[in-house]
């Protein structure tokens, strides 16, 4: 028996099947439809975002301190570099990374890892010739060459930001909750996964842990807002001030 969703225009037209019965996983993971007509309504939610990471919770993207606004000029990819990219020079250079990565918490030995996989293995896509950077520096005009497989799909092949992608993670691995648990996030990586692509399997798991150990939720809860602020890039803003000013008070 398929399952329907009668949107509020009551249109026969608009009815939409999101799951069958009979096909399990499509009833176990239903994707996100949104029938809020609201004034803050998310509209279009399957059409990809330049420069805004939308939500149902934020339609307009980041608008603390002008965010949206001061970063209108980057896909939302691009602004999700921007923290690292301290000179803003487009130019992401290992000592960038590992800088940015000790200022949110992670440490010297992680920021070290992270320098590692992320250079060793996102450099070259970037780079705007044949040959490799003998540096491992990261391009961010060309960052969106970096896409890889078997993740959310929440950033589009140009670096855009699809709502619809973002809000199913929620809606299909969460049920519809506004945070995501490690065993959640264990179920998206299953869900997500793509046949033959152990690069994108390993991405995925580095995209993920590095987010968990990030944001350290202590009640093991990572809430839709903050991973809403990681694919823009937002939040680090937020997490190293917070680090520093901890450091401030403590010393």
């Amino acid at each position: 028996m398929p399952d329907y969703q009668q949107l509020s225009n009551g249109d026969p037209a608009e009815i939409i099947v999101r799951s069958i019965h009979s096909v399990h996983v499509t009833e176990e993971r239903k994707p996100f439809i949104n029938t809020d007509q609201g004034i803050n309504h998310l509209y279009h939610a399957g059409t990809a975002r330049a420069n805004i990471a939308a939500s149902t919770e934020s339609p307009h993207g980041t608008t603390e301190n002008d965010w949206a606004t001061r970063h209108s000029h980057q896909t939302v990819l691009q602004q999700h570099c921007d923290f690292f990219d301290t000179d803003h020079d487009g130019i992401l250079w290992p000592t960038d990374t590992f800088w940015g990565f000790l200022r949110l918490g992670f440490g010297i030995i992680l920021s070290l890892v992270a320098v590692f996989i992320i250079h060793a293995n996102f450099s070259y896509p970037t780079v705007p010739t044949w040959l490799p950077d003998p540096f491992f520096r990261l391009y961010i005009t060309n960052i969106h060459k970096d896409k890889h497989g078997s993740d959310t799909n929440t950033y589009d092949t140009e670096g855009r930001f699809v709502p619809q992608k973002f809000e199913d993670i929620f809606e299909k691995y969460a049920e519809g909750r506004d945070y995501l648990t490690i065993w959640d996030v264990s179920n998206v990586m299953k869900g997500q996964r793509c046949i033959a692509d152990p690069i994108g399997w390993g991405g995925a798991l580095f995209e993920w842990m590095a987010t968990y150990i990030m944001l350290w939720p202590d009640d093991g809860r990572m809430m839709k807002e903050d991973i809403r602020g990681i694919y823009d890039g937002s939040i680090f803003y937020t997490i190293a001030a917070r680090r520093a000013q901890g450091k401030k008070h403590g010393s």
